[in-house]
This record gives structure tokens, sequence and C-alpha cells, in this order.
């Protein structure tokens, strides 16, 4: 069987050259283009060249990450890196010799290819480069969706404008018949089962204690799971990091004889200092972060350090790596209420504060319908048929 094809964009970037130096990388499925990881490091004073080089490590090992033995198609817009690691040029800079021998050490050099591209087509790589400089000038990390303002411009180099958080793209308007855009891609989203904090309605989400399945929660996950095997549709189980969710995907991995593939984008949000309290405590306690928090999807619990923007955009990247990865089949995706509302709402290109008007009780299922043109389609909100 051929190996599987990944691209990897990488860019680098120095303001003053040298001077405050970053990198981005992306990481596509070579059949779809969908991208399906993401890397950028603020790397303090460098040029721009040990930027580029740097950005083609972390691209290089963000892809042996997803698959060592695939095939790589490198694309950046230095001319100097290509050259160099394709072995037409020779390298002679003492910075740069070091940064293409650690290059050639992440993966067999016969797996990997160069590729020049024009910078319009590398915009994705320096999108990342920026943020990652951004951040470092401003004394925060890079973090996968965060867009802060931009920093003074360094003298000689023009300031970046401020970029809102991208929102992961909305399904495009328009009917087609099923058979003409082939099989679709299905999401079954399945909450996990109840925790002792469920019942209580305590925010519970990546930040805090991690609680595992009460007896309920397994006899839901139970029920769930034979629900599923009768239904006999689902080819994969893909599930949070979390303990719950890792517990009730098991139990339908279980009864299907599939095995659960953990993907990190699809934990719940990080609610900070509200970790274990209800939401008359919160509204006690905070009342002025939990009216911002319900007002604007970029604002962040008490102490936390993501936003429901932040979410969306890595439930979104979460999204396109399962797509890239099981098209044509019927997935099961195990997770919390945030990223599922998240999902269900992008798939109906509804604003961000409709996730407060959907209901979605302990080891409830979704489903939604992902088509080759843009589409999605939701099939089920919030079914319980299976716990009655």
């Amino acid at each position: 069987m051929a190996p599987r094809r990944l691209i990897v964009e990488a860019d680098g970037g120095s303001r003053g050259n040298p001077g405050p130096a970053g990198y981005g990388a992306v990481v596509r499925d070579g059949d779809t283009g969908l991208i399906i990881a993401e890397a950028a490091e603020f790397i303090g004073r460098a040029t721009n060249n040990v930027a580029e080089y740097r950005g083609l490590i972390a691209g290089l090992k963000a892809a042996r990450a997803i698959d060592p033995d695939a095939a790589v198609d490198v694309r950046m817009d230095s001319k100097l890196v290509v050259e160099q690691m394709s072995g037409r040029w020779k390298i002679k800079h003492p910075d740069m010799q070091p940064l293409a021998a650690e290059a050639r050490t992440v993966l067999p050099r016969a797996q990997v290819t160069y590729r020049w591209i024009p910078r319009e087509q590398n915009k994705d790589a320096d999108r990342l480069a920026n943020e990652a400089m951004d951040a470092g000038q401003a004394g925060r990390p890079w973090e996968p969706g965060a867009r802060p303002a931009a920093s003074p411009a360094v003298t000689g180099t023009p300031p970046v404008a401020e970029e809102p958080l991208a929102e992961p793209a909305a399904p495009r308007a328009g009917w087609a018949a099923p058979a003409d855009l082939g099989t679709p891609t299905t999401f079954v989203l399945l909450r996990h089962g109840e925790t002792p904090l469920t019942p209580e309605k305590r925010f519970s989400g990546s930040g805090g204690s991690d609680p595992a399945l009460s007896e309920k929660g397994r006899w839901q996950a139970e029920r769930a799971a034979e629900a599923l095997a009768a239904r006999g549709t689902v080819q994969a189980v893909v599930c949070s990091p979390m303990q719950r969710t890792r517990q009730t995907a098991q139990a339908v991995a279980d009864r299907l004889g599939l095995e659960v593939r953990i993907e990190e984008g699809l934990r719940e949000l990080d609610f900070g200092a509200w970790e274990g309290l209800t939401f008359a405590e919160v509204q006690q306690r905070y009342p002025a972060d939990l009216d911002a928090w319900l007002g604007s999807a970029k604002a962040k619990p008490t102490g936390s350090a993501e936003s429901f923007t932040n979410l969306t955009h890595r439930t979104g990247v979460a999204r396109d790596k399962i797509l890239a990865r099981y098209p044509g089949k019927t997935v099961l995706v195990v997770s919390h209420v945030s990223p599922i509302k998240t999902l269900v709402r992008l798939a109906l290109g509804a604003p961000p504060d409709s996730v407060y008007r959907m209901e979605l009780s302990a080891a409830s299922l979704c489903a939604v319908q992902y088509y080759s043109d843009g589409n999605a389609s939701v099939r089920l909100l919030n079914d319980t048929a299976h716990l009655r």
C-alpha cells in the first residue's frame, strides 16, 4: 500500500534581521489539503534564515508525529532553504549547518521532497510566524488560535495589523443530490456519561479534577454502546483525552471491536477558577467575569487561558484532522458539552451565542454529515432514546 502523503508548509521571519524572530508551520493532508497540525514559536533574536530553518524542523517533526512513514512534500517560499535541503546549494554559513543537519535527521531523506512556492501560497505558515513574534514581543507564549494585538513596529519593519481569530469555515450555501457528492463523512457525537459533578451541574472542564464516570455514567455508556452496536454503522472511535470521555469511548469500542484514538482538540474548555463550582456559586463569586463570558465569545473564565473563540479554533482543527483521516466513514466522536455544541454550531453556520441555546444531556447523541463540497448537515441533536 502506498504511504500516506503529507504536505508541510513552513516559514520564519525576523523583525530587524537579526531581530525578534519566530517561525510557523502547518501540516496538510496530501489528499484533501486540510490542515491537520500547526506549530509556531518565538525564538528570540535571530535572522530570517535561522527562523526559516527552525520552521522547517518544526513542520517535519509535526509530520513525523502524525505518521512517521508518510511521504512528505515540503513547500517553502525560502529558495535558500529549499535549494540547500535539496542538495543543489552548499551550506556555508555556520548558523545554518547544524540546523540543516537536524532537519535531515527528523525523517529519512527518501521520504522528503522540497519545492519552492511563491509567498502568497505560504500565507498560513507566514501568519503563524507573525503570531509567534507578536506573542513573544508581548511576553506571552504562542498559543493555537491566539491572535494578540500587534506589537509596536521595529525600526525599518512595517507593523503587523491586528487580525481577529479566524472562525473555522462554515458550510457553503446550496444543495446538491447526495449521489453527486459521494459518501459523506458522518460524525456521531456522543457526550460522555455522568460523573459525580454532572447532576449537581458543576463546571467541569479540562483544568479541573478530571473526574471518572459515576455508576450511572457507566450505565449510560453501556446503553450508548448497545444502541450504536445495534445500528452497526460506526467504523472508527475518536475521543477527548479526559478520563470520562475515554471511559465512555472504550465502552463503545469494546462492543464494536474497535480501537480508541485520542484527539487533544476535543477536550472540554478550561474553566479556570470556576472548575467544580455551580453556576450560582460562580455568579456570586465572579459576577463581572461571568457576565463578560456570557456576553462575548472572546471572554475567558476567571483564571483560564481559553475563551470560546480559542475553543472554536481548536475544535475546528480537530474536526478537519478527523475528516482528513476518515473520509467517507462514520466516526464516533466522544467529547464534552462545549466542543460538541461548537461542532453543531459550525455545521449550522450559527452565531457563537447559539451554544447557550442548545440542550445537551449526558450520554446524548448528535450527528453531523460533511460533504465533499464543503456543506454540512445536522442530522440529530440531543438524542437520549437509548437511555429510556
